[in-house]
């Protein structure tokens, strides 16, 4: 289970609308946004490497600003999945590498993507999450193959759990499309929360114009994504990667002001793209 698709949907085929404007069919150092977000929470911190990906800090239950390092993995993600009671890693794991994996839907049977961020080799990614108690797998995942590395860790109950700062702006996935508003700005806490059933991801790519986002979208809707490569107008970013229903993760906007076009590249069973139900819309990021 990649936790990254549905049935066809890639790591890579879910940044190829965005991606289309270099050609590259999003090399996950996708513009994630990396903010430098200096607060009170307490720090998750998570470390991929080629063989390898640990979770240390704070471990208990509460808002957390999860910080997470990549030291060469290519094009590599964290994923934070925690599991329901009674189910093991193993259990969860074994589901994973197996057919039923290609669905990320199939991972509501042993718990659900509590966290998910593209990390940038050299760089830090932080966002802002909330963590339940419980137990829960790390997993390091590049493209649409398998886990590169797993590891697991426990959610302690907090005395007293943090809480996380109000976000100045909150985007929802439902079936099929996003609420909230259509202006965000540079520098503002941003909440992206999954309010669907199904698993939704939530990224953003720039464009040339307001007449261009508009004929990205006409292109998105109709499934014409290699037409939209002359409209697009630098590399996407990742607002969240696939999150389960009623996750969400919060971050400081540091995206270059300008009109981009908002997506879901999930795929339904019968394997067509969120982006051909209405999973995309034009926003625009402000100074």
């Amino acid at each position: 289970m990649s936790l990254r698709k549905s049935p066809s949907n890639s790591s890579t085929r879910r940044r190829s609308a965005a991606a289309l404007a270099s050609a590259a069919l999003l090399a996950c150092a996708m513009g994630v946004a990396i903010p430098a977000q200096a607060s009170a929470l307490p720090t998750l911190t998570v470390a991929i490497s080629p063989a390898s990906i640990t979770v240390s800090g704070a471990t208990q239950s509460g808002g957390v600003n999860v910080v997470a390092t990549d030291a060469g993995l290519k094009e590599a993600s964290a994923v934070l999945f925690l599991l329901k009671p009674g189910v093991s890693a193993a259990e969860f794991l074994a589901v994973v590498e197996s057919k039923a994996g290609k669905d990320p839907n199939n991972a509501d049977k042993y718990g659900s993507i509590a966290f998910d961020a593209e990390v940038v080799p050299g760089h830090s990614t932080e966002a802002q999450t909330y963590l339940q108690t419980g137990q829960y797998v790390a997993i390091a995942l590049t493209g649409e193959g398998k886990p590169k590395a797993h590891s697991t860790f426990a959610v302690t109950a907090a005395p007293a759990p943090a809480a996380l700062p109000t976000p100045q702006a909150t985007i929802r996935s439902i079936e099929f499309g996003f609420r909230g508003p259509a202006t965000i700005h540079d520098g503002e806490l941003v909440r992206f929360e999954n309010e669907g059933f199904l698993v939704h991801m939530d990224i953003a790519f720039p464009v040339k114009s307001k007449t261009a986002a508009r004929q990205v979208v006409a292109d998105l809707l109709a499934g014409k994504e290699k037409s939209i490569q002359k409209y697009v107008a630098g590399e996407p970013f990742s607002f969240a990667g696939p999150l389960s229903s009623g996750a969400y993760q919060q971050e400081t906007i540091t995206a270059k002001p300008g009109w981009y076009v908002q997506a879901c590249f999930m795929e339904t069973q019968d394997g067509r793209d969120h982006t051909r139900l209405g999973m995309e819309r034009i926003i625009k990021i402000a100074a």
